[in-house]
């Protein structure tokens, strides 16, 4: 599994893409570079560790080492962890834990045509609405309905476009795009 997750650093980026896909829903937490994490494996007290993911998306862990865990939910880390502390310890499924004590890594970049351009933290999943709220809304030389959201999702690079006219038209009643982690928001 570790192999397939560094195997997938290797791919092209897509062309861009309507806002109607729903690739772009996401609604699970996946770990990223800066979140403080709590590992514990159970009746090996020396092993519990709390560590920072570091920039490059790894963890330092006590036999094991190096562990890309950026992009993973906590529940693949702990199973990546399990088969990994498997080649020097007994340890069945379910003994390792891995708690989120803080997320760092809910940052997410407005550019272009906003009244404050910035990179903004969030502790939570965000939308692009909220997202473009927080950079203080459009100005009024937007193109708003060819906005483009920038991703790289498990080393592969996506491009969308979001047509913030239409969701306006529909008062809210559309589905609501949620950005990921390092999403780049460009209103041209």
């Amino acid at each position: 599994m570790l192999v397939a997750i560094m195997i997938t650093g290797c791919t092209t980026p897509t062309k861009a893409r309507s806002s109607d896909s729903t690739e772009l829903v996401a609604d699970k937490y996946h770990i990223g570079a800066s979140d403080v994490l709590t590992i514990s494996v159970w009746n090996n007290k020396n092993l519990d560790k709390t560590v920072t993911v570091r920039p490059d998306g790894k963890i330092s862990f006590s036999l094991v080492g190096d562990v890309y865990v950026a992009g993973l939910e906590p529940t693949e880390l702990q199973i990546v962890l399990e088969e990994a502390l498997r080649k020097y310890l007994t340890i069945i499924p379910g003994e390792v834990s891995v708690t989120v004590d803080a997320v760092h890594s809910y940052k997410v970049s407005v550019l272009g045509e906003v009244r404050m351009p910035g990179r903004f933290e969030f502790q939570s999943q965000v939308s692009i609405l909220e997202a473009l709220a927080q950079a203080g809304g459009l100005t009024e030389f937007a193109s708003s309905d060819k906005i483009l959201i920038i991703r790289k999702y498990h080393g592969k690079k996506e491009e969308f476009v979001f047509n913030y006219q239409k969701v306006a038209k529909l008062k809210g009643d559309g589905d609501q795009l949620m950005l990921l982690p390092g999403d780049v928001v460009l209103v041209p």
